[in-house]
Order: C-alpha cells, then sequence, then structure tokens
C-alpha cells in the first residue's frame, strides 16, 4: 500500500528534522484562555497494536501527530499491514500479516513496540520481538510480560537480544503480577482475548488508558470484566472483528496545562479532557492554592498570586502519576515553603533537576527523595531535555522565569505533546521554535 508508507516516511522526515529544533520561551506571562487537549498517546499505541489480533481495516480516531505513533505505524506496517495518518484519523488494514518480527531499528527507538508480542502471538502463534533495553528514566524490564505468556503455555526463548514466543494455540491461566505493570496488563489482555477459556490477570494496572484498551477490545467482539479494577477477567473467543474507537484524551497533556496555569496565575479552561482522570493531580494542585470550576466540556483551572508548597509521592493510578512528578517539582520550585517529593516507580527520574537548579532553584536529592524550598522567582537559562516529562517540567519553569530559556533537544517533547507550542501561544505565551 503505497500511499500508506509513504506517509509514514514524510512523517519521519519531519521528526528527523524536529530533532535540531530548540525552544526559546521568555517567561513571566500570565496565561488564560481555553485550549483543548489532544488524543493520548499511551492509550493509542497499545490500541493500534490490537488492531494485529482482526484481519480488516480499522479506524481510530483523536490519535495525536505524534513521533511514537509513527513509529508504531511505522512497526505494524513492517508486519505487512497498512497505516495512514490523516487529520487525527488513523486507519490501519491488517487483512494480511506477513512478519512476526519487531526489529530492533524499530522497537529501540520506542519501548511501547513491546507490545505486538501478546497480538501477534495470539493471531499467529509466533513472534520475535528485539528487546526494548534500559530508558533514560531507569530499567524497564518485560518479565512480567514474559511470565504472563508462558502461564498461558507460549515457549520462550531469547536469542540474540530477540524475544521469540511460540505458541499453537494459547490456553487461558491465572496471572498474578509482582507488581501493577500497564504495559504488561496490556500484553497479557491482548493476548488472552484469542486465547482458549478464562484468564485472570491480578494486581492489574488500573490506568485509564488500560480501560481504554479494554474499551477497544470489547468493540471488536472480546469478553473483558473488570479493567480499571484489580482483578480483570477475560474470556477468549475464537476470532475478533475491526475496530472503531476514539481514543480517550491525554490526562498528563491535561495535567502539565494545570501545571501551567498554576505556575503562571493563570486562568485556564481546558477542554476536551476528562477531570475523572486526574483527581490525585487537581486534587494535590488545589493544596498548592489553585482554584478549580467544571467548564462545558472539561474544566477551568485558576492559579493563586504564588503557590503553596505541596509534598506527594508517586503511585500507581489512581495515585499521584509518575508523569506529572517533574512538573510539579518545577511548580514548587517558586512555591512558599519546602515541599518534598519522593519518585517510586522510577528509579532515576530527578534528570530534570540539574536544569531547574540552573534556573536558580532550590532542590536537594537523596536517592529518589528530592527537597524543594520554593524561591521568589526562577532566572531563564539555557536548558538541556533529557526525556519527554523532564522537558514538559522545563517549558513549565520557563512559563514563569524571568527573561529568555531556551529549552534544546525538544524532540523528546515532541515525542509525547502535539503542538504544544502553538497552543501555548494561544495562551498568551511568548515562545519560538526554532532550528539550531
Amino acid at each position: 500500500m503505497p500511499n500508506q508508507l509513504f506517509c509514514i516516511r514524510i512523517t519521519d522526515q519531519i521528526y528527523l528534522e524536529a530533532e535540531l529544533d530548540k525552544l526559546v520561551i521568555r517567561g513571566g506571562k500570565r496565561l488564560k484562555g481555553s485550549v483543548t487537549i489532544s488524543g493520548s498517546k499511551n492509550a493509542a499505541l497499545p490500541i493500534m497494536a490490537a488492531t494485529l489480533l482482526a484481519p480488516g481495516e480499522h479506524l481510530l480516531s483523536n490519535v495525536p501527530h505524534l513521533r511514537d505513533v509513527s513509529t508504531m505505524g511505522r512497526l505494524i506496517a513492517n508486519l505487512g499491514a497498512g497505516f495512514h495518518l490523516e487529520n487525527n484519523n488513523a486507519i490501519l488494514d491488517c487483512s494480511s500479516i506477513k512478519n512476526f518480527e519487531a526489529p530492533y531499528d524499530l522497537v529501540s527507538t520506542m519501548r511501547a513496540s513491546v507490545l505486538v508480542l501478546g497480538p501477534l502471538v495470539a493471531r499467529l502463534g509466533r513472534a520475535k520481538v528485539s528487546l526494548p533495553g534500559g530508558c533514560a528514566i531507569g530499567a524497564r524490564p518485560i518479565n512480567l510480560h514474559l511470565m504472563g505468556l508462558e502461564k498461558m503455555g507460549a515457549t520462550i526463548t531469547l536469542d540474540s537480544g530477540y524475544v521469540i514466543a511460540r505458541a499453537k494455540k494459547l490456553k487461558g491461566a491465572a496471572i498474578c503480577f509482582d507488581m501493577p505493570t500497564v504495559t504488561g496488563t496490556e500484553n497479557i489482555m491482548m493476548a488472552a482475548v484469542l486465547a482458549e477459556g478464562k484468564t485472570l490477570i491480578e494486581n492489574a494496572a488500573r490506568e485509564p488508558e488500560v480501560v481504554d484498551l479494554a474499551d477497544a477490545l470489547i468493540s471488536m467482539g472480546a469478553r473483558i470484566k473488570g479493567a480499571g479494577e484489580g482483578l480483570i477477567e477475560i474470556e477468549g473467543v475464537s476470532a475478533l472483528t475491526p475496530l472503531r474507537h476514539t481514543v480517550i484524551p491525554d490526562r498528563i497533556e491535561a495535567g502539565t496545562l494545570l501545571a501551567i496555569a498554576g505556575i503562571t496565575g493563570g486562568d485556564i479552561v481546558i477542554n476536551a479532557c476528562r477531570p475523572d482522570h486526574l483527581d490525585a493531580v487537581i486534587n494535590k494542585l488545589k493544596d498548592a492554592g489553585m482554584v478549580f470550576r467544571p467548564a462545558v466540556n472539561g474544566i477551568r483551572a485558576t492559579g493563586p498570586r504564588r503557590l503553596a508548597a505541596v509534598s506527594t509521592m508517586t503511585m500507581p493510578y489512581p495515585g499521584f502519576p509518575t508523569d506529572m512528578q517533574a512538573q510539579l517539582m518545577a511548580m514548587m520550585c517558586v512555591a512558599e515553603g519546602a515541599s518534598v517529593i519522593s519518585e517510586k516507580i522510577f528509579e532515576n527520574r530527578f534528570m530534570h533537576v540539574a536544569e531547574l537548579r540552573r534556573m536558580g532553584a532550590d532542590i536537594t536529592t537523596e536517592g529518589r527523595i528530592a527537597t524543594i524550598r520554593g524561591v521568589r522567582a526562577l532566572k531563564g537559562a539555557p536548558l538541556m531535555a533529557t526525556d519527554l516529562r523532564a522537558s514538559a517540567s522545563l517549558i513549565v519553569a520557563a512559563l514563569a522565569a524571568e527573561g529568555e530559556t531556551t529549552v534544546k533537544r525538544i524532540y523528546h517533547l515532541d515525542r509525547g505533546y502535539e503542538k504544544l507550542e502553538e497552543k501555548l501561544i494561544a495562551l498568551g505565551a511568548d515562545i519560538s521554535r526554532y532550528k539550531e
């Protein structure tokens, strides 16, 4: 399908050029207005992988134009499917899946690529997927994915950096995770929908993205109960049909905009968001002095003259999300008082600390605990983004800082935020993108 493949190549070229982009932000402006949240990348990626389970043409709406979405589309095309993304609608034709290998050059650029493992074994009876390796924010092993597949009857071998899984027919099983794992829950759930018999996933991840995947699978004919709870029950079916599904809004993008409203003393209406997905974040920001009001299609957030210090600990959903830890820390840099943030999910997720210090932040760390003593104001500085959420925290801080801030390596930001600087400009931010 040359049109689909051409679309992917053009998108990749755009992202290759963007790798050298930088943002220049002149802070100190109070942001106000309305903004619309994009679809969730972390929901779209597993649902794209789920289309491999059923032959035919699938339609997925509210898909963000992001580098990781392009990579997943390229991977699915590499397996023999067609992929086309236009106007936030993705069409995936999985009528013919001719390949069962996810190669290193694709998996190494995006850890979510491992989500094709379960669908390939379920549909084709075999899969060869490169090990995703480490990550800038810490190791995220897939041992729980493999344990679950083995319990369902798959034979797992490791060869030259690849996971090779084989199964004539997966069988339902009782699977208990040692700890909640989002991608592990998603991979096993996708494998189980075509397995013989019943599968129970105990200590399952409860994130909204897991629920959205379950809803998409149910629209294909899967039988799933308990998504969003600690115990998920899946009754396998013989075949699935193509999906028609709309991706949920990105709760982390919405949370990041809430943080921006708070740190700039802004007044922002956030449209097309799900406040019920952000309970832990909203409650914490209320404690910091922010005011929230319902809006027709989302929530209105107003920041105080100066934030109050709050402390938190990252936890699996419904606790405070690790993906909002860096943004909250940026807010606390200018809050009145001292706050303590404990990172319980990833072992190396304080890389933004050094960059915030360059702006005058008073932060000390000990292991996974950061103590932040608020200062009256941050100062603009040249900064370097290190990962996706660290990038977001630097944007949050820069919007409130005195003077000019330059953020380099913003291709990290482009992995998870669709046209963020355009949305911020519409709210009154002074921000520009430049080529290096």
